[in-house]
């Protein structure tokens, strides 16, 4: 039986299992964005957002907390310096999941897994939502048409007066 057993295993061992995950938390702080299997990033998630969380709070407990995790100082430090400060106003859901499709080999099923403020093609912008009826289109493309024929004949006009005073 399967009681109380709740997060996956990976087909690893703890010791591989947790130096995996420290090395792809690792990545995907330095890069913002890694491409794995959809079991890894799950299981990702759940190990670098707590690790987020807790670089809101700049103490030297919570940098020896996550250097215990991760093992790398480089990549403390760009955590507490630089991340923490763009999601110092986010209450959670750190990173973002998006499926690319299945892997050639073994048919895998593969994914991006990225920090959600550093992908600038995702974020919310102000976009205005136009309703196009046929009527619009028409006269939109009307009038860019005849807009350059009207300035080619501006142009032809101001060559033929300025010719003759060149003369």
């Amino acid at each position: 039986m399967r009681h109380n057993k709740k997060f996956n295993h990976l087909g690893r061992t703890a010791s591989h299992r947790h130096a995996m995950l420290s090395n792809m938390a690792c990545s995907l702080i330095k890069h913002k964005r890694i491409t794995t299997t959809v079991a890894k990033a799950k299981a990702l998630k759940k190990f670098v957002e707590p690790l987020i969380t807790r670089s809101k709070d700049d103490t030297t407990n919570s940098r020896r907390v996550v250097f215990s995790y991760l093992q790398d100082k480089y990549v403390v430090t760009e955590l507490f310096k630089e991340i923490s400060v763009k999601v110092a106003d986010r209450p959670g859901g750190y990173t973002r999941i998006i499926k690319t499709g299945h892997r050639l080999g073994d048919n895998a099923e593969m994914c991006f897994i990225e920090l959600v403020d550093y992908n600038e093609n995702m974020a919310k912008t102000a976009t205005k939502k136009t309703t196009r009826t046929r009527r619009s289109k028409k006269s939109a493309s009307a009038a860019t048409a005849e807009a350059p024929v009207a300035e080619a004949t501006a142009t032809e006009a101001q060559t033929t007066e300025e010719a003759p005073k060149a003369e």
